[in-house]
């Protein structure tokens, strides 16, 4: 028996990671809506930040798994695995990036991509 993904708008899924991130603490979460950013790459970035490689890897396991559960979709790529600076995980229509907040502030995200309408998620 096969598992098939469940048909999901990106804007659920961007929630469903949300609620991933929230479950292991994830700090500072911010969704950038990027549907209407001529060329985005994706529909939605969702961007936190995690204290220490430990908690990366925590946000990392539990976005996985709680998509995997209620939607049924894994991510087609992540990288920065190993090293826990930045961690990307690729959901086609929405990308998760996982920082530490040193990188985070280095590289800012929310700046490049300003042009985007943020939400900013409340703890």
């Amino acid at each position: 028996m096969s598992i098939k993904p469940v048909d999901v708008d990106s804007q659920t899924l961007a929630q469903v990671v949300v609620k991933g991130l929230q479950e292991k603490k994830g700090e500072d979460i911010v969704i950038l809506d990027l549907r209407g950013v001529p060329q985005a790459v994706a529909d939605f970035f969702v961007i936190a930040t995690g204290s220490s490689d430990t908690h990366l890897q925590a946000l990392m396991d539990s976005v996985e798994k709680i998509v995997q559960k209620e939607v049924w979709q894994s991510p087609w790529h992540i990288e920065g695995r190993e090293r826990k600076l930045w961690v990307l995980m690729d959901y086609v229509d929405v990308v998760v990036h996982l920082f530490q907040r040193q990188t985070r502030e280095y590289y800012a995200l929310e700046e490049l991509w300003a042009d985007a309408p943020m939400i900013v998620v409340e703890d």
